[in-house]
């Protein structure tokens, strides 16, 4: 027993726990507002366009916060393995526990977990970032965790990512990252002008732009499955190897791509071959049903035939014109 009640000096008592990303939850929060507020006033829309403004109202913000929202999630390639590992250096102390490992476009997270938690007198707990985006300094966040005295699980998977690493992947993540974020940045703004063009309505561009939309975020795939592809060093914890797998993010922005490219085209092919069932389901016969309807008004309102009434008033006699009645006094 030391000192320092079973803990060594350079190690601090206080975890240093990876901060809650509140990121997502207000991307979250701005679009469940959004669709709130559609519901709130649905009840006003009459018919059947009800249906259809409804579907279009939901299909645009989904799409709108997936692009948004994977743009800070870090499970774009996941792995995970239980092995029994050594806690910390200069300790003999050996733990059982579930490590994770979680690469997003901005950094790689690991985690670390005990099984059970409470083991060797600790709560092992971590869940540890260290970011390679162009404004962070990845090595100098390594250098961090060491003079914390993180857990050797973690500054062992952390050290395969760095630049001075023999595995050689830091650069192909850092540079795939960064175009899969620009890339997936410039279909956030193709989305915006596509509802833009769907509410004017300029339904053929704004197909195009939709399909645009679908087109950057099946690159921004491709620039990760680029990383991905490139040989890596293995990650072994004794027997038990830790291999990586794509995440939840990559196959949502694959299946939202997909829907995207989907709808880009089924709005194109509607728009050449039945122009009146793509007004139909952007409610735009209505619109022009109340126009005829309007227009048959004012014309109800004008005399029937303007001609004949021309002539009736040019063939009355002039005499009859000047008739003056006197009444006498």
């Amino acid at each position: 027993m030391t000192p320092w009640d079973g803990s060594f000096p350079f190690y601090p008592n206080v975890k240093a726990y990876f901060p809650f990303d509140t990121t997502q939850a207000v991307v979250v929060s701005v679009f469940f507002s959004a669709l709130a507020t559609c519901i709130i006033i649905l009840p006003g829309i009459r018919g059947r366009a009800r249906f259809f403004w409804f579907l279009r109202g939901i299909t645009g913000l989904f799409i709108g916060a997936v692009v948004l929202m994977i743009q800070f999630t870090r499970d774009w390639e996941n792995g995970w393995v239980k092995a029994n590992t050594s806690y910390k250096s200069f300790s003999r102390a050996m733990v059982n526990a579930d490590i994770g490992l979680h690469i997003g476009l901005a950094g790689v997270n690991i985690t670390l977990v005990g099984n059970p938690v409470n083991q060797v007198n600790e709560t092992i707990s971590y869940n540890e970032h260290f970011a390679w985006s162009f404004d962070a300094d990845y090595d100098h966040s390594y250098s961090e965790g060491l003079e914390k005295g993180l857990p050797s699980a973690i500054l062992y998977l952390a050290e395969k990512f760095t630049s001075q690493s023999p595995c050689g992947v830091h650069n192909q993540y850092r540079i795939s990252g960064h175009y899969a974020s620009l890339t997936l940045w410039m279909a956030f703004c193709t989305w915006l002008l596509s509802i833009l063009l769907f509410s004017m309505p300029i339904l053929l561009y704004g197909g195009y732009t939709l399909l645009l939309t679908a087109v950057l975020m099946l690159f921004s795939l491709l620039f990760l499955s680029t990383a991905r592809n490139t040989p890596k060093c293995p990650i072994q914890f004794g027997p038990a190897s830790l291999k990586t797998a794509y995440g939840g993010s990559f196959w949502l922005t694959l299946t939202t791509g997909l829907l995207c490219l989907l709808l880009g085209l089924g709005v194109i092919v509607l728009h050449s071959v039945q122009p009146e069932k793509l007004k139909r389901l952007f409610s735009l016969d209505e619109r022009d049903g109340k126009g005829e309807a309007a227009e048959g008004w004012e014309k109800s309102l004008l005399p029937a035939d303007a001609s004949t009434s021309e002539e009736d008033v040019l063939m009355i006699p002039l005499r009859e014109l000047c008739e003056v009645t006197v009444t006498k006094l």
